[in-house]
């Protein structure tokens, strides 16, 4: 079935990246995903809660598939800090200002859906809040 318009495909094209992606998947094709939506299957580790120089919270942790791993930045915290996890958010590829520039890539998460088993008992399942 051919699409009637430019917006029926645009939002072919937006559910096809958002479909889910391994980190590996995603740092093969790295230029393809940045600055773009993605949504990443993997394992949550290394989660770090630290205060942003304002005062407000910064949440990180690696996601790995076994074979590569990225590293992911919340604003607010997940409902979970290890274990399988969906990561929703936005894909960049940033500088980091260390003795020396050099490439890193991170997301941006917008939600953290963790699988039941990886719930923490005072959290709630779901979005970040």
């Amino acid at each position: 079935m051919l699409l009637p318009n430019a917006a029926g495909i645009l939002g072919v094209m937006l559910v096809a990246q958002l479909a889910p992606h391994s980190v590996s998947e995603l740092l093969a094709n790295a230029d393809r995903f940045h600055g773009q939506p993605v949504t990443i299957i993997g394992t949550m580790s290394n989660f770090r809660a630290n205060r942003l120089r304002r005062g407000g919270p910064l949440y990180t942790f690696d996601l790995s598939d076994g074979a590569e791993k990225v590293h992911v930045v919340a604003f607010a915290k997940p409902p979970c800090e290890s274990g399988a996890a969906t990561i929703e958010g936005t894909f960049e590829t940033v500088k980091r200002r260390i003795k020396a520039s050099y490439p890193s890539q991170e997301i941006t998460a917008h939600n953290v859906i963790c699988l039941p088993d990886t719930v923490d008992p005072g959290g709630v399942k779901g979005k970040v809040r």
